[in-house]
C-alpha cells in the first residue's frame, strides 16, 4: 500500500502555496501585498493562507501601524524541520548541507526609535556573521538613548551594546546597503529609497513586551538571514 507524502509535501507541492511561501521567505507581508505578487483574487489567496496556518508554516499578527491589517510571517525553523523530515522519510542519507560562510555585504536594520529592536538585530547579526557583514541600524524618531531591556537582553547573548546610541536614518540615508530591513510596521510606512536600489524587506516585530523574546525572535531570524548573504567570493567593482 502506497505510503501518504509529509504534510509539508502535500501543502507545498500546490503551487499557488508554493508561491505564497516564495514570496513570504523573503519578509513579512500583507494580505493585499500577497494579491498582487501571485496574481490570483484575495478570496482564493487568503483561502490558502488559512491552510498555511492551520500547518504550522505561516502565523499572522496585526499591524502596530494599522490594526486593521495583518502582517503573514513564514515560520522557517518549521520549514526547516519539515523539509528535514521529508528528506529522512524518502532516504536518510539526504540531510541538509551547512552552508559556506557569508561574504562581507552592507546591511541596514531600521525601527522607529531606534533604541531596541533594529539595535537588536543589528548587533545578533554582526554576532552571527562574526564581523563578515557589514551591518548599522538606525531610527525614524531615534529615542535619547538605548532602552535598559534591550541592553539586558543583549547581555544574555553576552554583548554588550551599554556605550552605543541611537542613531537617526538621516545620518545613514546616503551611504550604500545592500539589504534594508524594517523591523516595526511604523518605519515601513516612512522608508525611503536608498542609492543603488538594496534589496528591500520587511519584518513584522511588535514593541517588546518581553524584551528576551523579541530578541529571540530577532536571533531566529537573523540565523535564516545570512545564508541569503552567502555570495559568490569574488571582486565586485563598484561604480
Amino acid at each position: 500500500m502506497a505510503s501518504e507524502p509529509p504534510v509539508f509535501v502535500r501543502l507545498a507541492a500546490h503551487p499557488l502555496r508554493w508561491s505564497l511561501l516564495t514570496a513570504l521567505a523573503g519578509g513579512d507581508l500583507r494580505v493585499r501585498e500577497l494579491v498582487e505578487r501571485v496574481g490570483e483574487p484575495q478570496n482564493l489567496v487568503s483561502y490558502h493562507l488559512r491552510l498555511l496556518r492551520d500547518g504550522g508554516l505561516v502565523t499572522a499578527t496585526r499591524s502596530s501601524f494599522d490594526g486593521r491589517d495583518s502582517y503573514y510571517h513564514l515560520d522557517l525553523d518549521r520549514c526547516a524541520g519539515a523539509l528535514a523530515e521529508t528528506g529522512a522519510a524518502l532516504h536518510p542519507a539526504l540531510r541538509p548541507e551547512v552552508p559556506p560562510p557569508p561574504v562581507r555585504v552592507a546591511v541596514l536594520f531600521l525601527c522607529t526609535g531606534n533604541s531596541a529592536r533594529s539595535p537588536i538585530a543589528e548587533a545578533l547579526l554582526r554576532r552571527r556573521s562574526a564581523g563578515e557583514v557589514t551591518v548599522t541600524s538606525a531610527g525614524s524618531h531615534p529615542k535619547a538613548a538605548l532602552h535598559p531591556g534591550a541592553i539586558r537582553a543583549l547581555g544574555e547573548f553576552g554583548i554588550d551594546v551599554g556605550g552605543q546610541r541611537p542613531r537617526h536614518l538621516d545620518a545613514v540615508a546616503g551611504q550604500r546597503f545592500d539589504h534594508v530591513i524594517t523591523v516595526c510596521d511604523k518605519v515601513r510606512e516612512v522608508c525611503p529609497e536608498f542609492p543603488h536600489r538594496p534589496r528591500r524587506r520587511h519584518w513584522s516585530i511588535p514593541e517588546p513586551g518581553s524584551f528576551s523574546e523579541t530578541a529571540a525572535e530577532l536571533d531566529t531570524r537573523v540565523r535564516h538571514l545570512l545564508p541569503e548573504l552567502v555570495t559568490p567570493r569574488k571582486k565586485e567593482v563598484r561604480p
